[in-house]
């Protein structure tokens, strides 16, 4: 599986969300806070507007406070806000890489984080007892227009649903998801001594 498709984590400024009142987004945000990880497994669905290409992805997620990682397929990437490391197994090779969080556009972990204070934040319950979160902004510099984030009567993420500036759609959707104690082991990343290593990033350390 290609991770060309990008991939989920901003912090959420307080400034306009004091506005509001958000008592599970806030909850959802104390548990990462508190050094919790997210972790789950998912699907996620991404439709570019002007070409109409669709491209699909499944597998786990972690999603800590600074880090996430993703498995997938034969590929796993793993986050830590600055360097970004994915192994392909099938490839026996890894690319180290700068993270660039503008072009992140995937990222779950920024979007349940938070995004910055340019976005207007609600939140409302749903029919069906969940609680809808909407976060919309005019900024023309903001990553996304609108992000929709959609919680159980648990507090856990079920859905991301995100329209970009170019207004391409990426939903992603989280299931028999839990929160756990940090642990440093969740975001290693186990690569063989065999492994071809690739480093991309601008000033190699």
């Amino acid at each position: 599986m290609s991770w060309a498709f990008k991939i989920i984590l901003v912090l959420f400024a307080t400034a306009n969300i004091a506005v509001q009142e958000t008592p599970e987004f806030d909850r959802l945000k104390a548990q990462f806070e508190n050094n919790k990880v997210f972790i789950a497994e998912f699907s996620h669905f991404y439709e570019d507007s002007f070409t109409g290409e669709q491209q699909t992805a499944s597998g786990m997620i972690w999603i800590g406070k600074d880090y996430y990682k993703i498995e997938g397929g034969t590929q796993v990437m793993v986050v830590d806000g600055e360097i970004s490391r994915v192994f392909d197994a099938e490839k026996n090779r890894v690319i180290i890489s700068d993270y660039i969080e503008e072009e992140d556009d995937f990222a779950p972990s920024r979007m349940l984080q938070g995004v910055d204070d340019t976005y207007n934040v609600t939140e409302s319950e749903g029919e069906n007892g969940d609680t809808i979160i909407e976060l919309n902004s005019d900024d023309p510099f903001s990553i996304f227009l609108s992000v929709t984030i959609t919680l159980s009567e648990d507090g856990l993420p079920v859905e991301i649903e995100a329209i970009d500036q170019a207004e391409n759609l990426l939903v992603t959707s989280f299931t028999d998801g839990y929160f756990t104690e940090s642990d440093p082991s969740l975001f290693e990343l186990d690569i063989p001594e065999s492994a071809e290593t690739v480093d991309l990033r601008h000033n190699t350390r």
